[in-house]
């Protein structure tokens, strides 16, 4: 018995000892930007509007958080700050639609990750309360004109209800744009498949249907629960089925995670069948599948574009091509980064629809993808996706093509709040570069 205790204890001295080496977990460095006190004139830039023509040498002012105005020669109002835009580019901020942004920090540490709730069926879990506002990986992402994602939840058939977080702030409630903008299902798989939210597979099977079965239950006694509260007859709370209620009303889409043809066309039939209001996220396949998609306004949320062939014998660019494919088709899309590396690769957004461009899109199509497309799928157009008159101050200016790898944002403002552009990148970069400007020249 002695030995065990003294072995219990030896244990938990090393762990202390470890845990005293480590570094403390904190926030990142960066401040939330203050709210706007004062007008700002962004003046002679080349204005990428997304909703209408660029234009070229033009002004935009911004106050209280709101666009004010878009032209040329904009009288500067008293106090204004003014920035010369001369030579630049300005872009609304970007959305990434398909991500676990400030759910993961690192994926290969399971502490970090805080994406699954424990169940098969969780309406009820919300990605916006686990929204982590310190993450590392949020600097980074908007230091590359990435102002607004969606992030989601994942895991079993209902995984719970993504939201629309805009990229700076103290706290999750500061940084919500939207807490609920769809409903996670995962499509069950029919035959081997590749895991993770953007594979696809190979060979079908017929057990797709039983695993809908809890599925099927679950919208059926939301309707009826819907009735009963409708009627003030409830006499038990149940908070998946009060989670449920947008979906059954219309009001909330079902955001439908699926690849293959038969997922795709059960997936359709499915909501259909009850009437429910459907987003496809992944859709490999979705090519195969574009006039029924036209045919029931269902938009694709394309999981990522740096992706693998979903099949053996699918062309090597058949991910790349999807874009232009859907562009082609007239199916309502947008680009989301989800993928390999989870969060960390959100700041490469702009690179999936640069890459969709040398695969047929054009320039124009490929900057909507990730803007106004994005805004218009969530239900958040109103306010994000393109420079207009009304619309919030969420906008960046660069140096170049945003869809250009050397491209360097030099500004960036969510809702006229200044951003800071800092990151753990940018931190290193300037530690690494003192030490060899002091090196001994030779």
């Amino acid at each position: 018995m002695n030995f065990f205790v003294c072995r219990l204890f030896c244990s938990y001295a090393i762990l202390g000892l470890l845990l005293a080496s480590m570094p403390c977990a904190i926030a990142s460095d960066q401040i939330p930007g203050a709210p706007q006190r004062k007008p700002v004139l962004l003046r002679g830039g080349t204005i990428h509007t997304i909703s209408g023509d660029v234009v070229v040498g033009g002004d935009l002012l911004f106050d209280g958080g709101k666009i004010k105005q878009i032209g040329k020669d904009i009288e500067a109002p008293e106090k204004a700050e003014v920035v010369d835009a001369s030579g630049k580019h300005i872009y609304p901020g970007m959305i990434d639609s398909l991500s676990s942004i400030g759910l993961v920090e690192v994926e290969s540490i399971r502490a970090s990750v805080d994406t699954t709730e424990v169940g098969n069926l969780n309406p009820n879990v919300r990605a916006v309360v686990a929204f982590n506002p310190d993450s590392e990986t949020i600097p980074v992402a908007r230091a590359n004109g990435v102002l607004s994602a969606v992030t989601v939840p994942s895991g079993g058939l209902v995984s719970g209800r993504a939201a629309m977080m805009m990229l700076d702030g103290w706290t999750w409630e500061d940084m919500t744009f939207k807490p609920d903008v769809g409903m996670i299902v995962n499509w069950p798989r029919f035959g081997a498949v590749r895991t993770g939210r953007g594979a696809a597979g190979e060979g079908e099977s017929s057990e797709g249907g039983d695993r809908l079965a809890p599925l099927h239950n679950l919208i059926r006694e939301s309707k009826a629960y819907g009735q009963l509260l409708d009627a003030e007859a409830v006499e038990a709370v149940d908070l998946r089925l009060e989670a449920m209620q947008p979906v059954i009303r219309g009001e909330m889409p079902m955001l439908v995670i699926a690849n293959t043809v038969k997922q795709i066309q059960t997936a359709v039939a499915f909501c259909n069948q009850y009437q429910l209001k459907m987003v496809l996220v992944g859709g490999a396949d979705a090519h195969l599948c574009a006039p029924l998609l036209k045919e029931s306004n269902i938009p694709v949320v394309i999981a990522s574009v740096y992706r693998l062939p979903s099949r053996r014998d699918a062309p090597y660019d058949a991910i790349y091509a999807l874009p232009a494919q859907l562009e082609a088709a007239g199916v309502r899309y947008c680009i989301g980064t989800d993928g390999r590396f989870g969060a960390s690769m959100v700041r490469n957004l702009p690179y999936h629809a640069a890459t969709s461009v040398a695969f047929g899109l054009s320039e124009s199509q490929a900057l909507r993808a990730v803007t106004l497309s994005a805004a218009e799928i969530f239900g958040v157009a109103d306010s994000l996706g393109s420079l207009d008159a009304g619309k919030d101050a969420t906008l960046f200016i660069t140096d170049g093509n945003i869809l250009e790898i050397p491209t360097q944002v030099t500004h960036a403002w969510i809702q006229g709040r200044k951003v800071d552009l800092s990151s753990k990148h940018t931190q290193l970069y300037d530690k690494y570069k003192v030490r060899y400007e002091r090196a001994p020249k030779p």
